[in-house]
């Protein structure tokens, strides 16, 4: 388990992570199916919407094809009682949504894409 600090949106959270089968070397090799491609049967694009928090995702804002500007909230996720959103990284158009509400997402996860 290795510990990073990561920058979402000017908050630092502080993550670990694990790596799959054991193995020291970072791996290059894309995971089975990735959730964009299971959703959607296509690859999304553009810059990654992530959570900075595990919890469950308690609304989603906004639609796939609908404009965002940065720092708008794209989704709500409910943690410990709390609603936290989730912001559009920058100015754009909402290109895939890759949770659904009532799923449980983890931190760091990438929830959507913008273009």
């Amino acid at each position: 388990m290795e510990t990073y600090i990561v920058k979402v949106n000017g908050e630092e959270f502080e993550v670990e992570i694990e790596k799959k089968g054991g193995s020291s070397a970072p791996s290059a090799a894309p995971a089975e199916t990735s959730p964009e491609t299971k959703r959607s049967g296509k690859k999304a694009g553009g810059e990654p919407v992530i959570c900075g928090t595990a919890g469950s995702v308690y609304k989603i804002i906004v639609r796939e094809g609908e404009h965002v500007m940065s720092g708008d909230t794209m989704i709500v996720l409910e943690a410990m009682k709390m609603e936290i959103p989730v912001v559009a990284p920058k100015e754009g158009t909402v290109a895939a949504i890759l949770v659904s509400e009532g799923e449980t997402t983890a931190s760091g996860q990438t929830v959507a894409y913008v273009e």
